[in-house]
């Protein structure tokens, strides 16, 4: 400024000049003059350095809810949870998940040291409750999962049968009387198996023992379900029942998969309500399984958080949720004449007029397709009502490794195990169930996890190297290193966004494994093999932070109620809290003491 106020260089010449300079510098700048002050706030200027700095496309816009370039800028540099504020030490063995409750007042997590534990989420987190699962036979847990009034957790494990055989389980655990009320379990919890008490092979298992220390109504082991293969995980459908699988071998490398409704505990006294009713029978080629399953909520669809574009940068637009075929030597051929082809070689081969020219494993694929032909119930028609429910899961058709996510509706009057068992009622030639959607990632998945919204389903993914083909079922094609983060909408059934790609991993085919993500309102975070955890925001499809471990990440989670608090679990045998930098400075903010007047006042009524 001259002696008269005047400033002495124009706005447009102290504009030019905070371009050249960082976020960080601009503001201090800012703190000179009221001139400076009103440049440095300027939207245009604020704008260049956010795509700047954040390196974000141009033609990106801002996000839909920011009230400006300076708030969204301070937004991602300040409310992104990468302080690590905590680390909890209580497990003694790798941790591979992390689940919140949906109040975000208590979290659980999953260990190779068999324990399932339940913490208490305050500023300062503490252990509530440690659940030991060795004395059922668990070699370690694996899952769990809240069911939506918080009064019950599901929690999954591998499961030591006879002979040393593999097998899951799922055990429901009580949270308390809250969400029970009169209906809640009366008797001693028993052992659900995934069939009507009719037709079980072997009686229950004895009741459970309540776990130590703990009053009658909480921390109860309400009941346990057989789950195979492990990996179907399990997961709620509604707050008083729990969907899990069971596998059957039909040939070499042909199965079914089983799903199963069964109720969390046993109380039931009606003839009309039973403990376990079947969902879907789905078949099984070339050696795959049905694998994590999990329910999203169409009703939720139309009330996104956060709407993403379809027609963003990089995205196949041609992309969609379709069955497809099994090969290109296939794509061509109309349905009816591969099914004539089919008989005709079959025949032939059962009659002994020719041998087979292909490969056992090939033939016993075909075999089993010519099989199923009418005998599959085909899918619902039309596409996800507001009262259905999607059940989303991995499978696959060309080899064991999962590169397909299945999608079924799960219709009002499906949502119950009141009604028949064991699919009586269908037509006695529907013994499969068709899919309503499949997506083909060309790769072995590794992770998925929904928005809060249910609509985009997210999934990691080790792609194929392009062009491959698989020509063996037990050899599939290796994986890439890069972990592609993809995004997928539920409700129009296209894949939406570029992929996200920050993260990695390393184990081959036979030994990967699942890579926990989740998704909040603005973010998406995900483990790696890299021994980090990573955040992205989902609108600008850009990293924000890596957050340090000393071993592979394997699960992430946001607090479904403040998404600037976010868990990470890994295999050095610790859960770490991490929070943004503006509540670590709330938090950490003195408390002002109260004045001399008011504490006078206080003594003085005493």
């Amino acid at each position: 400024m001259d002696e008269g106020e005047t400033p002495l260089l124009p706005d447009s010449l102290v504009y030019q000049i905070f371009l050249s300079l960082g976020p960080a510098d601009v503001l201090a700048a800012g703190l000179a003059c009221r001139q400076w002050q009103a440049v440095s706030r300027d939207e245009c200027l604020w704008r260049e350095q956010f795509y700047r700095y954040y390196q974000v496309a141009r033609d990106v816009p801002r996000h839909p809810a920011a009230t400006s370039w300076f708030e969204e800028f301070r937004r991602l540099y300040d409310a992104v949870p990468c302080v690590e504020v905590q680390t909890l030490r209580e497990h003694t063995d790798q941790v591979l998940h992390l689940s919140f409750s949906h109040s975000g007042y208590q979290f659980a997590s999953c260990s190779k040291d068999c324990t399932v534990k339940i913490w208490n989420n305050d500023p300062t987190i503490s252990l509530l409750h440690s659940a030991d699962m060795r004395p059922y036979n668990w070699s370690y847990t694996q899952f769990s999962q809240f069911n939506q009034d918080d009064s019950l957790l599901l929690a999954s494990g591998v499961f030591l049968g006879p002979h040393n055989s593999s097998s899951g389980e799922i055990a429901v655990i009580s949270l308390g009387k809250r969400g029970l009320g009169a209906g809640g379990p009366t008797t001693p919890p028993l052992t659900l198996h995934p069939l009507p008490r009719h037709l079980r092979p072997t009686p229950p298992a004895p009741p459970a023992p309540p776990l130590p220390s703990a009053p009658p109504d909480t921390f109860a082991l309400l009941s346990r379900v057989r789950n195979k293969p492990y990996d179907v995980f399990g997961c709620w459908l509604t707050d008083t029942s729990l969907i899990s699988g069971n596998l059957h071998r039909i040939g070499d490398i042909t199965s079914c998969s089983v799903l199963w409704l069964n109720n969390a505990f046993q109380d039931v006294e009606s003839e009309n309500v039973n403990v376990v009713k079947r969902l879907f029978k789905i078949q099984n080629l070339n050696a795959s399984t049905i694998r994590t399953v999990m329910v999203a909520d169409c009703s939720r669809f139309d009330s996104p958080d956060l709407l993403l574009d379809a027609g963003a940068p990089g995205t196949d637009s041609s992309r969609v949720f379709d069955l497809g075929s099994d090969g290109e030597d296939e794509e061509s051929d109309p349905g009816p004449a591969r099914a004539k082809g089919l008989r005709r070689l079959l025949d032939g081969f059962l009659e002994g007029r020719a041998q087979p020219p292909l490969p056992e494993s090939t033939l016993e694929t075909k075999v089993a397709k010519l099989l199923a032909q009418g005998h599959t119930k085909p899918p619902e028609q039309g596409r996800a009502a507001a009262g259905n429910k999607l059940l989303i899961f991995t499978t696959g058709c060309l080899t064991y490794s999962p590169h397909q996510i299945g999608i079924k509706q799960i219709l009002p009057h499906q949502m119950t195990t009141a009604g028949p068992v064991l699919g009586e009622g269908r037509g006695s030639d529907a013994f499969f169930d068709a899919l309503d959607h499949v997506i083909d990632v060309h790769g072995h998945i590794i992770g998925m996890g929904l928005s809060p919204d249910n609509r985009y389903l997210y999934v990691n993914s080790r792609a194929w190297p392009s062009g491959s083909v698989v020509a063996d079922p037990m050899q599939p094609p290796p994986i890439a290193e890069e972990i592609d983060l993809l995004v997928f909408d539920l409700k129009t059934m296209r894949e939406v966004k570029r992929a996200l790609r920050a993260h990695r991993a390393y184990t081959p085919n036979d030994e990967c494994f699942f890579i926990f993500l989740d998704v909040s309102r603005d973010f998406v975070a995900s483990g790696a093999e890299d021994r980090h955890g990573y955040i992205w925001d989902r609108h600008y499809n850009i990293c924000l932070a890596k957050l340090r471990h000393e071993d592979v990440v394997n699960s992430v989670v946001f607090s479904p109620q403040e998404q600037e608090l976010l868990l990470t679990a890994s295999d050095d045998a610790t859960i770490k809290a991490w929070r943004s930098p503006r509540t670590v400075r709330v938090l950490q903010a003195p408390r002002p003491r109260p004045r001399p007047f008011f504490s006078w006042f206080a003594s003085q009524k005493h």
